[in-house]
């Protein structure tokens, strides 16, 4: 008997758009055969789910269900996860399926709520001996010496919104003229912000998924930005980077890196697809950039890329996430 999905997109941050496409991408990829699958846009003014007829009908939050054209209940089987951002990669909403007893198929959400909180992340990625760049936590009423913070980091610096992803906020500062704009820019998307030394080197992207109690780690992409750094407009836009897979690098290197990537992926506790990014400098160490537990999902993301690389289609990818559920 096939099963109920809802593949959950929209939210409430900068990634929106993003991610009501990759849920597109997940409704037209799910067998038919395994699944009924419906979108439901969350977001903080509604929540909506989308019937096979193009009708929206709203979403009965005591139980997460919906109703038919005829009136008829349907409640779902599990969830498949595909908000960038709050609420559903921060932990928020994956809270509220917890307590439903509904099954999802990303990380739990102590996983996301840590994940997301960047500088949190970073002391438990540094505890597992992984190098991570020396950075400094700003809220938003402490007081801000740009003189301390420059002695303290050098220069060029990244500033960045300190829960946020798909790099809405974040730029790159050269001098210190340029750090309070910075830093005003990332406080319109948080109430922290996170302050980084520059790493130089190559980035690195390395997807792991776990199915059925088995990890594989996906093939590495090289990420090469045109722009000063792989900010929102290289990430999505035509042309504007190169996402090499797999990456031209050393098999002692490419060993090295998806260890790292899978004992963070069981350190962190993750579940489902996550992709995790590394600086590899010139010196051939290793540092942590970041973990994305949500992942994008169009054709053009970088885990189907990898995926298609170890000859996994967007179907069978899509469809051994939510087989783990059941």
């Amino acid at each position: 008997m096939k099963k109920n999905i809802a593949i959950v997109c929209g939210g409430d941050s900068g990634e929106y758009e993003i991610s009501i496409k990759s849920a597109a991408v997940v409704k037209k990829h799910l067998s038919p055969e395994k699944w009924n699958t419906w979108l439901v846009l969350i977001k903080a003014s509604g929540w909506y789910a989308t019937l096979e007829n193009g009708e929206k009908v709203p979403v009965d939050k005591n139980d997460f269900s919906i109703q038919d054209t005829q009136g008829r209940k349907i409640k779902f089987d599990a969830v498949f996860n595909a908000i960038h951002g709050t609420p559903g990669e921060d932990g928020k909403l994956l809270a509220y399926f917890d307590m439903l007893g509904i099954p999802y198929n990303s990380s739990g959400a102590t996983c996301c709520a840590l994940t997301f909180h960047k500088d949190f992340c970073k002391r438990i990625v540094a505890s597992n001996g992984v190098h991570v760049a020396d950075s400094i936590l700003i809220n938003k009423r402490d007081s801000i010496d740009s003189k301390e913070i420059i002695k303290q980091l050098g220069l060029p610096v990244f500033v960045k919104p300190n829960n946020g992803g798909s790099s809405v906020g974040v730029s790159k500062v050269k001098n210190d003229n340029e750090l309070f704009p910075a830093i005003e820019k990332a406080f319109r998307e948080d109430t922290q912000v996170l302050i980084e030394s520059f790493v130089e080197g190559r980035e690195i992207g390395c997807g792991v998924v776990e199915h059925k109690g088995r990890m594989l780690v996906f093939p590495l992409t090289e990420i090469i930005s045109k722009n000063e750094f792989f900010d929102y407009e290289a990430k999505y836009t035509d042309g504007m980077s190169d996402e090499i897979t797999p990456a031209a690098v050393d098999e002692a290197i490419e060993l090295e890196i998806k260890a790292t990537a899978a004992l963070l992926y069981h350190r962190i506790e993750c579940r489902g697809i996550a992709r995790f990014d590394f600086i590899l400098t010139k010196e051939e160490e290793i540092y942590f950039l970041e973990v994305n537990i949500v992942p994008g999902m169009s054709e053009a993301s970088i885990i189907p890329k990898q995926a298609e690389c170890m000859g996994i289609s967007l179907q069978k990818l899509f469809d051994m996430t939510l087989d783990n559920l059941f």
